[in-house]
């Protein structure tokens, strides 16, 4: 006897994978709620008409109708019944469909497809979790299927493929966001062809450089970003990617451990106003991100805060070593004391307690 899948879900991915289940001989049932329908793929008027004398279930239903589709299927599903999810969600959102399908003693497999179905269709290749995977490998294998074992619990497949999305989506839109930026500046042409040719010379030893890069020069790198991203706002185009990647360089500088610190708490009735004569007047020289009553900026290797607080401006300095810690507490608190000098602010620095 052949063996009897339920598709849920019929679209552009559904349908060849359907498609090529019929092909290579599997009794397939299939349910789209927009009554699409497949050559081969006996039609099924709901998920429990189509899962009622499944041996499994491939859902492909996209990640936001997962849990629907599940919900609508169960009172039909029989114990033993394989339920397949195809579908790009959270690790999290994998996890409850496998404790709900528990309820009915129905074993949950979490299937990742690790590159585009077009084209591919049933030999995409599939990367599968859970305790069922070998029985998933099984079914399928035979069919055509291109299917790989990913040691875990359900979620650890998917778990892979959204991490590497990370990378390759963020790089995309990294890259996308350039290139508009490029165009309106008049150089899409030159950063296209400098694009390419960093891309084609990337290699194991190229990410041990960008993270350790990262690192040890987040300071510096922080600064150049916050450019960038002014850059592409004075050119009119949204710096979404440009941003991101100068807070995250700002959050590293903040953490980097075995750091010098110090802190001057300023008592004055007017915190604000000072805090913004002083930010104002560095951003000649230095690039700020405000956050709030915090306003912080790359000095040198080190980093330098401003915080309004009620009835109090604090000045913070971080540095890696003392010379340029000396220099942070130099440029914050000479021109905060020049400020205030007809109201006689003082500026006395002191060791930040933990």
């Amino acid at each position: 006897m052949s063996t009897r899948i339920a598709v849920l879900g019929l679209g552009e991915a559904g349908s060849e994978i359907a498609r090529d289940l019929v092909a290579a001989g599997a009794d397939v049932r299939g349910y789209d709620p927009q009554a699409i329908t497949v050559d081969g793929v006996r039609p099924r008027g709901s998920e429990a008409e189509a899962v009622a004398d499944a041996d499994l279930v491939l859902s492909l239903t996209s990640s936001h109708d997962a849990m629907t589709a599940l919900d609508n299927a169960l009172p039909a599903l029989r114990p033993g019944t394989l339920w397949a999810d195809l579908n790009t969600a959270s690790p999290g959102l994998k996890v409850a469909l496998a404790e709900k399908a528990a309820e009915r003693d129905v074993p949950v497999v979490d299937v990742a497809l690790m590159s585009p179905v077009p084209g591919k269709g049933l030999r995409t290749p599939m990367l599968v979790s859970g305790q069922a995977a070998d029985r998933y490998v099984e079914l399928l294998a035979g069919l055509g299927a291109d299917v790989a074992v990913q040691p875990g619990p359900v979620g650890t497949a998917i778990s892979r493929k959204l991490l590497r999305s990370v990378f390759y989506k963020g790089l995309a839109s990294a890259v996308v966001e350039a290139l508009r930026g490029a165009e309106a500046a008049g150089c899409a042409d030159w950063l296209r062809g400098n694009i390419a040719a960093e891309l084609a010379g990337f290699d194991e030893r190229t990410v041990d450089r960008l993270v350790d890069g990262t690192h040890t020069h987040a300071r510096r790198r922080a600064d150049e970003m916050a450019a960038a991203t002014d850059q592409l706002q004075e050119l009119g185009v949204p710096a979404r990617i440009a941003a991101a990647a100068r807070d995250l360089l700002v959050e590293l500088c903040e953490s980097t451990p075995a750091r010098l610190t110090a802190v001057a708490e300023v008592r004055t009735d007017a915190p604000a106003r000072y805090a913004k004569q002083l930010v104002g007047h560095l951003g000649r020289r230095l690039t700020w991100q405000t956050d709030g009553d915090t306003s912080r900026a790359a000095i040198g290797d080190g980093v330098g805060t401003v915080v309004v607080g009620d009835g109090v401006l604090t000045l913070r300095a971080a540095a890696p070593d003392a010379e340029t810690l000396a220099r942070i507490q130099h440029v914050l608190g000479s021109h905060l004391e020049r400020f205030g000098q007809r109201n006689e602010l003082a500026v006395v620095w002191g060791a930040e307690l933990p």
